[in-house]
């Protein structure tokens, strides 16, 4: 019985307590149970009885106590005790318990997916990053912590696009050609411009692939320099992506909304309904009433469209290919974008709830104890290649996912690589390919699981432990796709592979000298078997591999 079978089977209780005149009330959408800290609590708790209190107007603990009833006569379940308040804390035969480890190995990879997000269709968009130079830190962070969050709400049965905003319109493309042009010149770039030795780098490429960029009339040499430089540095940064492990399903072109003359549909739409009103020459969108400090403007009193008239278009166009959640993944910088999107979303009809910002905090590289300030490359900031070359693809996403995104994070270099307890993602995967060396050492032996264990055997308290955690990862996997949480996988798996560990420390799995192998080695094998499922799954979910040697 894994903790939803569990909670339905208390529900069930509840539906009957109540059909039966025991306490009246709303029948919950979901009973909430959990893992106690304390194993003398039992398997699993709830406190649905404190829940259910104040709508039936009864103590908690008579709840309780109706609800124990009948939880008790349900197979499977060895005991209920009322504790405290009112708490329900419930004891699984030991035998229905450690089925829980055949059930992981045979589900494999689809273990821990469930059907939360059935039938939505999102798009996430994250990164976004201008294409005037390499992913900085923080553009790196949102690629880690922006796939792993696609995958986790693929696992919960979500259908999830990943989108790129490809920033080639406005000033900071007009400013990249102008540095381009004057580096591909011999020239110092201008005042505003973008330094590096990766401009000299687009530049020299832009030269090579039309020579004519040097003869040509300033505009016409600046144009080729804005549109060839623009394509070489997206492709670069296309390419940095995948080799991160980052694959977008669109890419869209934020001058497409200009060329295609979606921005000035959208903007007659709005004025047409109402959603904008003019004041001061200017015509604005109401944005305060979502929380903004002031109404923007949307067409400026010259004529020309705001940077905002970009976004309503193309929050239009998103809901238009038919998504019906949109989540964007922006800096710190940019708070006042939720209430910009909210509005938008409402100016449209939509509910505001059909967007969903999430704004991440910066990210800074230490090394020796110290901040690392300066790219070699980039000349300005640490990009997403500084943080791969130091310690590797599998730390840089694990170590940017494993922390809330609404915290600054500092990453120390010399911690990330080495190869020790310390550093966490080397602590899970070791786990995984002690786990997996395990199984080589059984098949060496000559012992290969039976099809019908007798897992009813793994009563150690050890064992019981490391059941109940991994009986746990379904929970965590929704739990971090509801909150948009990816860093509760990363703290899952260091404790899972932490009682892994203590649980090989006191269980002896194989056999040793002359000794044969028993019943309780093939229930061990397979309990292992499933710890090294549910850790390869949740790596998985964060872009992680999971070596099978270290």
């Amino acid at each position: 019985m894994n903790p939803a079978e569990l909670s339905a089977a208390v529900l069930a209780a509840v539906a009957d307590c109540q059909k039966s005149g025991d306490f009246d009330g709303l029948l919950p959408d979901e009973a909430h149970v959990e893992r106690p800290k304390n194993r003398d609590h039992g398997d699993y708790a709830t406190n649905i009885a404190l829940r259910l209190a104040k709508g039936a107007g009864k103590p908690p603990r008579l709840i309780a106590e109706a609800i124990a009833i009948r939880l008790r006569e349900v197979p499977g379940i060895a005991s209920v005790e009322v504790a405290g308040a009112g708490f329900l804390n419930i004891t699984l035969a030991a035998d229905v318990l450690a089925q829980l480890a055949r059930v992981i190995v045979d589900a494999g990879a689809s273990y821990g997916h469930t059907s939360t997000y059935q039938g939505r269709r999102i798009n996430l968009e994250f990164v976004s990053a201008n294409p005037t130079g390499p992913i900085h830190l923080g553009g790196t962070r949102w690629a880690a912590v922006g796939d792993s969050l696609a995958r986790i709400l693929q696992a919960s049965g979500a259908d999830v696009t990943r989108e790129y905003y490809f920033n080639d319109h406005g000033a900071q493309i007009d400013r990249f050609a102008r540095s381009l042009m004057a580096r591909a010149n011999g020239d110092d770039v201008p005042e505003d411009g973008y330094a590096g030795a990766y401009i000299d780098e687009v530049a020299a490429a832009v030269v090579a692939q039309s020579p004519q960029a040097l003869t040509a009339e300033p505009p016409v040499a600046q144009e080729i320099f804005r549109s060839e430089g623009v394509e070489l540095m997206f492709g670069e940064i296309r390419e940095s992506m995948h080799e991160f492990g980052v694959d977008f399903d669109v890419y869209f072109h934020e001058n497409s909304v200009y060329e295609s003359g979606a921005v000035e549909q959208a903007v007659a739409y709005l004025k047409e309904s109402g959603a904008l009103y003019f004041s001061e020459n200017a015509w604005w969108l109401r944005t305060t009433d979502y929380g903004d400090d002031k109404d923007r403007v949307v067409i400026k009193s010259d004529g020309n469209a705001a940077y905002i008239a970009g976004d309503l278009a193309y929050l239009r166009d998103k809901r238009s290919r038919g998504f019906d959640l949109c989540i964007y993944m922006l800096g710190a910088d940019h708070h006042g974008y939720i209430a910009r999107l909210k509005a938008a979303a409402a100016a449209f009809g939509d509910d505001p709830a059909v967007v969903e910002v999430l704004i991440g905090q910066m990210v800074n590289l230490v090394r020796g104890g110290k901040p690392l300030r300066m790219s070699k490359r980039s000349g300005t900031v640490i990009t997403m290649e500084d943080l791969v070359d130091a310690v590797g693809v599998d730390a840089a996403r694990y170590s940017l996912a494993r922390s809330s995104i609404d915290t600054v994070l500092d990453i120390d270099l010399d911690l990330l690589s080495k190869k020790s307890n310390d550093n966490p993602v080397y602590y899970v995967q070791y786990a995984h390919a002690r786990l997996a060396r395990l199984q080589r050492n059984a098949a060496d032996l000559g012992i290969v699981r039976s099809a019908e264990p007798n897992l009813g055997l793994l009563v150690h308290e050890r064992e019981g432990d490391l059941l109940g955690a991994l009986g746990e990862f379904p929970r965590v996997v929704a739990s971090a796709a509801e909150l948009r949480s990816p860093h509760r996988i990363a703290h899952y798996l260091e404790s899972l592979a932490g009682r892994y560990h203590r649980f090989y420390e006191a269980c002896r799995v194989l056999p040793q000298g002359d000794e044969e192998a028993t019943p309780l080695t093939d229930a061990r094998l397979w309990l292992c078997e499933a710890t090294r499922v549910v850790l390869a799954n949740g790596l998985g979910l964060l872009g992680v591999s999971a070596p099978d040697r270290m």
